[in-house]
């Protein structure tokens, strides 16, 4: 029973916490935003939010991450860095700020179909 664990274990698709090795790791899933109440509020990695600024949550990744974000549906795309952990919504794997967000869809949508990669 050992075995069969460790190998399942063995096969995670999402890197180790070593930066390096997220760099190429790519996603699919769903993108929310911040709502306006999150403004200036302390993040996961102590900054504070600014919807101005293209930032994003992610449950693992490193913070400081770059990723680029698109849109499945229009193609438009956006280059966010990580300084917050989550969404924790089933099937969402990115919440962005709100600047980031409208550059790429419509927020009045609420959710975006996504794919993401990370780049540095």
């Amino acid at each position: 029973m050992f075995l069969v664990s460790a190998t399942i274990l063995g096969c995670s698709s999402a890197p180790t916490n070593d930066d390096a090795g997220w760099i190429g790791y790519t996603e699919k899933g769903q993108a929310s935003f911040y709502a306006d109440r999150h403004q200036f509020k302390k993040t996961a990695s102590g900054e504070l939010y600014n919807h101005d600024l293209k930032t994003a949550a992610h449950k693992k990744m490193p913070f400081g991450s770059k990723i680029n974000v698109t849109n499945v549906n229009n193609g438009r795309s956006v280059i966010v860095v990580v300084n917050d952990r989550g969404p924790f919504v089933n099937g969402r794997i990115v919440d962005l700020s709100k600047s980031a967000f409208s550059s790429i869809g419509n927020t009045s949508a609420g959710l975006l179909s996504v794919e993401i990669e990370v780049i540095e």
